[in-house]
Parts: structure tokens; C-alpha cells; sequence
């Protein structure tokens, strides 16, 4: 059947694959060398949890804003500004510590200096990438909307959604190589430069579907078969009238996306930025030590990922509508998580038993993931898909923030009693529940399948 309709939409879901990728490798960078600038620079863990909740509240913020310009400028544009400003924020990380004395004598003017210049100079940096990153994911499922058929989206979305996974992999294979022979600012510019590769050949090969010559008219026709005739229409034309935040949020279908981005992004981002950490504090690791560690965890969120991605065709090729047969799947993955539970009663085992557990809960958010997205494009019009997901990312976003910060404060306490491990006990049991009270909301919001008319 590829042959008869072609293929080309693939090559762009490979883009926005490697675009994932670079995302997850950059933000990742502050985590691996976490170990190594605590020593240099005497960081606690809160301090760490406020230069990592700078970033995912900056983040969350640029989210509402970044699926407005996506919709608003376009999808190839969106991302040209997007990977600049995040790979040049990456790569600000080397020269922080200057920054931050910069910053400290400003704010030393009028009085306001609260924290170390190590701190200031990273949040700063952190904040610039977070605008940046903050463009990635509306932008590439606003391409998945252009490039896929409805039935295709959420495995093409698992998919590019794996890039994360390769990134996280990528980033401790890469990261403590890079520290160990040429120091921690060069980590941050050589992981940051990659994003301007990545942009030659965004350039070179997207374009609007309708004006695409690389790819022929049944695979258009094919990708525009399921949409009604006005979304048809106006993907022929850039949307240039936008569509007011408190009208989407007048829709319960958004409340639903909000919801569960709001309750499990940020287990992600609690993977994302304290794993490294939980394997230094629990078991002494660090530098190379955690590369293998890390690599099998984040290898086993690929499957998670393409599989998630996959998982509702099961129930679509049983007669389920897409929707439906996408929340059924999702109510699956949900259990998943509750392996974590165990991390912590069996850890003393082998520092094995908490990586290939948490592993499996972490697979699992990234078949979650791999949905969740899709259900916007299920439910809402091309032309609001940026807009939506921004505001679901804005909430994931907040939700990663306090995360980070009762994390942050949770170490500090348990640590100073000796018992730093309750501490992770308690949020490995939010992050094995978070999935099930999400999709149980989502499920009240919207029981059944009803598409946004806007």
C-alpha cells in the first residue's frame, strides 16, 4: 500500500524524530553533570530544584505562546525560531557562571540578590532554552495533524515522541564522555550546537503538505482522508485568525488534554531531572558510572513509545472509533505504572531492580504520552492544535514545577533525618498513581467521542 500512495510522510515524522531527540539531549546535560557542579559549586538539592523549576515554569509559560506562533506563523517557520533560540540557549549553559556574576551586580543595585551566581547564571540559561524547547512539541504534533491521517497519528506521534527516549539515551553515553576529557562547558557546546545541523534539512524538506513537490497526490489525498471539507480547505491557506484561549478553554474536550498533561508530565520531568541523582544518593553512582544504568532505563521507554503509539490500531482494527479505542488504551498503560511502587521495598536487592522498574513506569508515560497528544487532534480542527496543545503543555509544565520544588524540599528534609530514601519512596508512589486519577478524570470530562466545531 506505500507504494501505491507513497511514503514521504514518514520523512518528515524522521525530522521531527531527530528534532525530539535534540530536545531531550539538551535538556538533559544540567542532570548528568548535577553530581559535578554541586561539588564546584556547593548547590543543595533545593537550589537544584530551583534552577530545574525555572525551567520547566519558563517552559510551561512559552507552551501557552508557542502553540499560538505555531498556528500563527506556521508550522516550518515556527520550528526554524523555535530549534535557534533553544540550541543557542544549550549552549549559553558554558558561559553561565559569568552570566550570573553579570545578573548578580544588576540585581545587587536594587537589592535582590537572594542566591549564589552559580544559581542565577543557570536559571538564566535554563529559562532561555525552556523558551526555545517550549516550541517543539506543538510544533511537531501540528506536522504529525498536516502529515497523518487520523488513524495513523498517535503511532506516528509514538514515533517522533521517541526521540526523547534516544535523546535521554544519547545523553549519558555522550554527556560524562564529553566532561571527563574536555570539561562541563563543553558538554553543554558541543550537545547544544547539534540543533543548527538538524535545521539544514528542516529547510530543505518541509513545506506545507499542498505545496509539498516531493510527494505525490494520492499520499495527499490519502493524509487528507477522514478530515472534513473545511479542515481540507483551510490547509490550503496559513490560519491567520487566531482562536481566543477562553474559547478553548470553554470546551470540557480542553480541560480533559490539561488534566492529564497536569498529572503525569511531570513524573517525566521527575525522571528527567532526579534519576541521576537517585542513583548517586542510593547507590554512589556518578560520571560513566550511571551511563549503563541509564541507557537500558531510557532504552525500554522506546518500546513504551512505538508501542503506545501502535496500541489503539489494536482496538480500532476491532471496530473501535478512534477515539474510544484510543482511551481504551490508555486506561491499559495507566496500570502500568504501578510497578514503581516496588522500586524502593526491593532496591536493596540490586541497584538494578529500581532501574529496570522505574524504567517500565517511565515506558509506559511515554506510551501514555504518545496519546494523550493525539487525542487533541482527535477532538479539535487543524487550526487549533497548536493552541491546545500549548495550553496542555502550559499545565505539564506547572505540574513539573511542583513536582520539582516538593521534590527538591522532600531530599533536603529526609537527608538531613538520614533517611533520604523516604523521601523517593513517597514520590515513586505519586508517580505510579498520577496515571490512573488522570484518565479517570478525562474519561468524566469527555465519556464519548465529540469534535470541536470551531
Amino acid at each position: 500500500m506505500l507504494n501505491t500512495i507513497g511514503k514521504y510522510r514518514w520523512t518528515i515524522c524522521t525530522l521531527l524524530f531527530f528534532a525530539t531527540t535534540i530536545n531531550y539531549l539538551d535538556r538533559q546535560v544540567l542532570s548528568l553533570l548535577k553530581p559535578s557542579l554541586e561539588a564546584e559549586f556547593g548547590w543543595t538539592n533545593s537550589q537544584y530544584a530551583d534552577i530545574a523549576s525555572f525551567f520547566q515554569f519558563t517552559y510551561a509559560i512559552s507552551m501557552l505562546f508557542a502553540g499560538r506562533i505555531m498556528d500563527r506563523l506556521g508550522t516550518k517557520k515556527g520550528f526554524i525560531w523555535a530549534i535557534i533560540l533553544w540550541s543557542l540557549g544549550a549552549m549559553l549553559h558554558a558561559w553561565a557562571v559569568p552570566a550570573g556574576d553579570g545578573l548578580l551586580k544588576v540585581l545587587g543595585w536594587v537589592g535582590l540578590v537572594t542566591v549564589p551566581a552559580s544559581v542565577l547564571g543557570f536559571i538564566f540559561s535554563r529559562m532561555v532554552l525552556a523558551v526555545g524547547e517550549s516550541g517543539n512539541f506543538p510544533g511537531a504534533i501540528k506536522a504529525t495533524a498536516e502529515y497523518f491521517p487520523k488513524k495513523e497519528r498517535s503511532f506516528a506521534t509514538g514515533i517522533f515522541n521517541s526521540g526523547a527516549n534516544v535523546g535521554a539515551i544519547l545523553a549519558p553515553l555522550s554527556v560524562p564522555w564529553i566532561e571527563t576529557h574536555y570539561g562541563w562547558e563543553a558538554a553543554f557546546l558541543v550537545i547544544g550546537a547539534i540543533g543548527f545541523l538538524w535545521l539544514i534539512f528542516w529547510i530543505i524538506f518541509y513545506e506545507k503538505p499542498e505545496e509539498q513537490k516531493r510527494m505525490g497526490k494520492e499520499e495527499l489525498a490519502y493524509i487528507q482522508s477522514g478530515d472534513d471539507a473545511s479542515e481540507i480547505e483551510e490547509s490550503k491557506t496559513e490560519i491567520k485568525q487566531d482562536i481566543s484561549w477562553i474559547k478553548l478553554l470553554g470546551y470540557k474536550q480542553t480541560w480533559s488534554f490539561v488534566f492529564g498533561k497536569f498529572m503525569t508530565d511531570g513524573v517525566w520531568w521527575f525522571f528527567l531531572f532526579w534519576l541521576p541523582a537517585f542513583l548517586f544518593e542510593q547507590y554512589g553512582m556518578k560520571g560513566t558510572d550511571i551511563t549503563l544504568p541509564l541507557a537500558v532505563l531510557y532504552s525500554l521507554t522506546m518500546f513504551g513509545s512505538i508501542g503506545g503509539g501502535w496500541f489503539p490500531m489494536y482496538f480500532i482494527k476491532k471496530g473501535f472509533e478512534v477515539y474510544d479505542a484510543r482511551m481504551k488504551a490508555m486506561l491499559a498503560i495507566a496500570f502500568i505504572p504501578l510497578v514503581v511502587l516496588a522500586a524502593q521495598p526491593f532496591g536493596h536487592i540490586s541497584s538494578w531492580v529500581p532501574v529496570i522498574l522505574i524504567g517500565i513506569g517511565a515506558s509506559a508515560h511515554q506510551a501514555w504520552s504518545a496519546n494523550i497528544f493525539t487525542t487533541v487532534s482527535d477532538l479539535f480542527p487543524k487550526k487549533a492544535i497548536g493552541s491546545v496543545v500549548g495550553i496542555g503543555g502550559m499545565a505539564g509544565g506547572f505540574g513539573g514545577v511542583i513536582i520539582t520544588k516538593v521534590a527538591g524540599a522532600l531530599f533536603d528534609y529526609y537527608k538531613a533525618l538520614g533517611h533520604i530514601e523516604t523521601g523517593y519512596t513517597i514520590m515513586f508512589a505519586f508517580c505510579a498513581l498520577a496515571y490512573l486519577i488522570a484518565w479517570f478524570v478525562m474519561k468524566i470530562l469527555v465519556p464519548k467521542y465529540k469534535q470541536v466545531v470551531l
